[in-house]
């Protein structure tokens, strides 16, 4: 399984009851109200645990977390810089 589709799995079961229809790499999670401002540290968490990186807090921006395509981008980047296989 990709980063983006564990992203994609955990959203839908976190925040939309399980229901993916609709949900794909680019849609905008926070325009379109699937998850909100505050739910990001929820997702920054799960990143962290799940992929075994650290989100600076310089990285909890909007523009990260705005499509899940954005959030496995994120995690391969720190991925890259950490030097993580994983």
């Amino acid at each position: 399984m990709t980063i983006a589709q564990s992203l994609l799995t955990y959203i839908a079961d976190t925040w939309m009851k399980g229901d993916a229809a609709g949900l794909d790499e680019n849609v905008p999670l926070l325009e379109l109200n699937i998850i909100d401002s505050t739910e990001i540290f929820d997702l920054v968490h799960y990143v962290q645990s799940e992929y075994r990186v650290t989100v600076p807090l310089r990285e909890v921006a909007p523009d990260n977390f705005r499509t899940v395509g954005a959030i496995a981008a994120l995690v391969e980047r720190l991925r890259a810089e950490s030097g993580s296989l994983r």
